[in-house]
């Protein structure tokens, strides 16, 4: 077996390892608030969000495609496969990092920090890399700001919506909760649109860099099936913390309010995955929550650990960054 097969087969794998921390890092972006609502047990929901987002996957080859070619350009050859090792390394640890302190960050914000910090770091090498920073801008960074400001105020809208239809009344609990099944349903698929896709897309960026897949943006199939398995597997297993911190810590929801955010954070996952906008699913449905809190009082949004959370999703591009340039100082010996 050649030294470049063995380096894509390492690559192929760590984008795996990758694939399943963001199933389980962010299975609270669809099961979250309808667990704490009662609406669904946190078993049947992580089972729907697992089916769901298997079946997302298959839907989000527009952002794949943005993933593979839009954001670095690595040379062919094990230098290339170093540097996607090491940014795909980089977003691993910060998503484990986040989850063991129960922090919702961008497990896309982290790949695309630890792609950018490992290309930084192979040009200091003498390597022959380059950050595509006019697509980091358009197709990351604006999305990144738009999609918090986007979810909060779309959910703030909705909820009053539904505030003012059912102002002669409170609305009924039990016929929310089971909306919020179709709505949790729609988050689930509209994660998988967009989070096994940048997988897709950093498999087919190795296979490219590597010489064995012609096209940096055309998708083989198995590619579609491995990345939807493991993120499904990924969802099921559960990442506890998180929910924890989504579905109670941030604010005290109630099923019409579970139902407004969810469906505001999925409608934004659909649209931008059908304009190959890779944003953070974490993103939509943490600032759905909150400008869905905003709508009862200011003050029902916990707004220290908002503000934990925010911190977080300022640290992750440079941390994960940070964390891929260390990898790539050692990694680069091997490739």
């Amino acid at each position: 077996m050649s030294g470049q097969l063995v380096a894509v087969l390492a690559v192929i794998t760590v984008a795996l390892v990758f694939d399943y921390t963001n199933g389980f890092h962010d299975a609270a972006n669809a099961i979250a608030t309808s667990v704490s609502t009662r609406a669904l047990t946190p078993r049947v929901g992580l089972t729907m969000a697992a089916l769901g987002n298997f079946i997302g996957a298959h839907l989000g080859g527009h952002v794949a495609k943005t993933v593979g070619s839009g954001i670095i350009d690595p040379p062919t050859g094990l230098n290339g496969l170093g540097i996607v090792f090491s940014g795909v390394v980089g977003a691993i640890a910060w998503n484990l990092i986040t989850w063991y302190f129960g922090l919702p960050s961008s497990s896309s914000h982290s790949l695309f920090g630890g792609l950018v910090g490992a290309s930084l770091c192979a040009v200091w090498f003498g390597v022959n890399a380059e950050v595509l920073w006019s697509g980091i801008v358009e197709k990351v960074v604006v999305p990144m700001v738009a999609s918090p400001l986007v979810g909060f105020v779309l959910g703030a809208l909705l909820m009053i919506a539904i505030m003012w239809a059912f102002r002669n009344g409170p609305p009924r609990s039990q016929g929310f909760r089971r909306a919020q099944t179709v709505s949790a349903a729609a988050m689930a698929v509209g994660h998988g649109m967009q989070d096994a896709a940048k997988t897709m897309g950093i498999i087919v960026l190795a296979l490219y860099t590597g010489g064995y897949h012609a096209s940096k943006t055309d998708i083989p199939e198995w590619v579609f099936l491995a990345c939807s398995t493991v993120l499904a597997l990924g969802t099921y297993s559960g990442g506890w913390r998180i929910i924890r911190t989504l579905g109670r810590k941030v604010i005290d929801l109630d099923p019409a309010q579970g139902f407004a955010a969810e469906t505001v954070a999925a409608g934004v996952l659909f649209t931008t995955s059908q304009m190959g906008l890779p944003i953070s699913t974490t993103h939509s449905i943490t600032s759905a929550i909150m400008g869905v809190g905003a709508t009862k009082r200011l003050s029902a949004v916990r707004w220290q650990v908002a503000g934990n959370i925010l911190i977080a999703w300022v640290l992750t591009f440079p941390a994960a960054a940070m964390i891929a340039i260390l990898t790539y100082t050692v990694a680069h010996f091997a490739f």
